[in-house]
């Protein structure tokens, strides 16, 4: 078995409070999941259309105290670790570092189990929980039901910026955290990992600037569609990910590409802005 998976996150909220997050099911319906049940010390669960084989709950607590919590969860057929622990950065901060078993990058290429989407679900997880402390709006999450993702977020900048903010080799690899090369004209190439690392490209199909950017991604299946529409100085963002197999949706992706919104949106809004997830 490959090393646990590991992320780390900043978090504005005393220790305490974040702790509480973790383990309250009214608070775990914000941040985690559409639906949550809790009694320590014996039952957690969490399930719903935002969970991975979420049509119900798989999760078996296996430790809690006051700065940790792990549980296993079974998926697809193994009994996965995840583990939460905290650090007190400061009275009003907390480190929130999660451990998960049972995750290999092969499957998030091949998308032959729903452990590959363990990455991506607990970096959207993590940025709502950052944001919930902050009070802001949550980014929608995925939703492992669907062969198609849809989602609409509102940005408080001007269309224009926003626009040069998805096109802009540098400021998408900067909000993102990983490196992306794009050519910014119809028939460009987007690279993830830059253009002298992916050999399958996506192909720009459309750019309107302050109004629509599509690609078609590599290998020649699913189209993604980013819309912009202003009012008030800010944008309304609508994100289209469609036209893939319906039998293997590529979760994982469109969990990273929410999780990068999150980001997207508070790049653009909060002052000194850092990512969530830590290097």
């Amino acid at each position: 078995m490959t090393e646990p998976m590991t992320l780390r996150a900043r978090v504005q909220g005393p220790l305490k409070e974040v702790r509480q997050a973790l383990t309250d099911p009214a608070v775990m319906r914000i941040w985690l999941a559409e639906h949550a049940e809790v009694e320590l010390p014996g039952r957690f669960g969490f399930w719903g259309r935002t969970t991975p084989e979420g049509d119900a709950p798989h999760q078996r607590l296996v430790h809690a105290d006051e700065r940790t919590v792990r549980f296993s969860w079974l998926l697809d057929g193994e009994e996965t670790t995840t583990e939460f622990t905290l650090e007190e950065e400061s009275a009003d901060v907390t480190v929130v570092t999660v451990s998960q078993t049972h995750w290999d990058f092969q499957d998030v290429i091949t998308g032959k189990s729903i452990r590959g989407v363990l990455q991506t679900y607990w970096c959207q997880a993590l940025a709502n929980l950052a944001e919930h402390f902050e009070g802001r709006e949550l980014t929608p999450r995925a939703d492992y039901t669907s062969a198609e993702m849809r989602a609409e977020v509102t940005i408080d900048a001007s269309p224009s910026d926003v626009f040069d903010s998805l096109i802009d080799s540098e400021k998408v690899t900067r909000w993102f955290g990983f490196p992306i090369e794009i050519e910014p004209y119809v028939g460009g190439r987007f690279a993830m990992g830059g253009l002298a690392n992916d050999p399958n490209p996506a192909k720009v199909l459309e750019l309107d600037p302050g109004r629509r950017f599509s690609l078609g991604w590599g290998g020649g299946t699913g189209v993604g569609t980013w819309e912009l529409e202003g009012s008030g100085g800010k944008t309304r963002l609508t994100l289209v990910q469609s036209g893939f197999d319906g039998e293997r949706p590529p979760y994982a992706a469109w969990g990273g590409i929410l999780a990068g919104v999150a980001e997207l949106r508070r790049y653009h809004e909060v002052p000194g802005w850092r990512p969530v997830i830590m290097a």
